[in-house]
């Protein structure tokens, strides 16, 4: 996700999914839906960029690889349920091993889902994350910090518990557990001068 930006005075106060889907949203900014209310978003800082692209290359890697009937995804639009008419979050990015649904706006079924922490926006995107836990075919989120070297990973597990786990070593291998997959925190964040939480932090 990215920060929140004041919404212009045009804007409406309030609308429902369908509509949503078929406004003529004005520019710069991209949308999002969250409880009825549309949300701007501005572009992405150049670290969050590069770690959003970093990541869909390396794990597009490994599912064309492993498991060629899956995909990772963009900014995709997702439900929260299908009959929810008030919410369409747009997570970082999506992986779903379920066809495009002809005509759809969101992804269909994701398994996982990532969001990338930028400055100003952390309170909107610990909203989302808790949002995606309601969506019964997500298995995993992933949560990575643009300002420092750090990872989360949410996992679900069986009896529909959610466990956390935090990542802050470089040489640390961050799991895809939907997709028996890991990739290197250090390897996420080349190239973004992005350095490890400091030890106050840590502790």
């Amino acid at each position: 996700m990215t920060i929140l930006q004041k919404i212009p005075d045009c804007i409406p106060d309030e609308m429902g999914l369908a509509e949503f889907l078929i406004w003529d949203a004005p520019g710069p900014w991209h949308w999002q839906l969250v409880e009825g209310v549309p949300e701007a978003m501005a572009p992405a800082c150049p670290a969050h960029a590069r770690i959003q692209t970093q990541l869909a290359m390396l794990i597009q890697a490994h599912l064309r690889a492993s498991r060629p009937g899956c995909a990772v995804l963009s900014n995709p639009g997702v439900l929260l349920s299908e009959d929810d008419q008030r919410n369409f979050r747009i997570p970082d990015l999506g992986v779903t091993c379920t066809p495009d649904k002809p005509g759809a706006g969101n992804i269909q079924n994701p398994i996982l889902l990532i969001e990338i922490l930028s400055p100003g926006n952390a309170k909107e995107t610990w909203l989302n994350v808790q949002a995606y836990t309601k969506i019964g075919s997500v298995e995993e989120i992933l949560i990575f910090d643009s300002t420092k070297m750090e990872a989360e990973n949410w996992r679900r597990f069986q009896d529909g518990t959610w466990h956390r786990k935090k990542f802050q070593s470089a040489a640390v291998d961050v799991p895809l557990f939907a997709f028996e997959f890991s990739v290197r925190l250090s390897e996420i964040y080349e190239g973004t001068g992005v350095s490890l939480p400091s030890h106050d932090e840590q502790t």
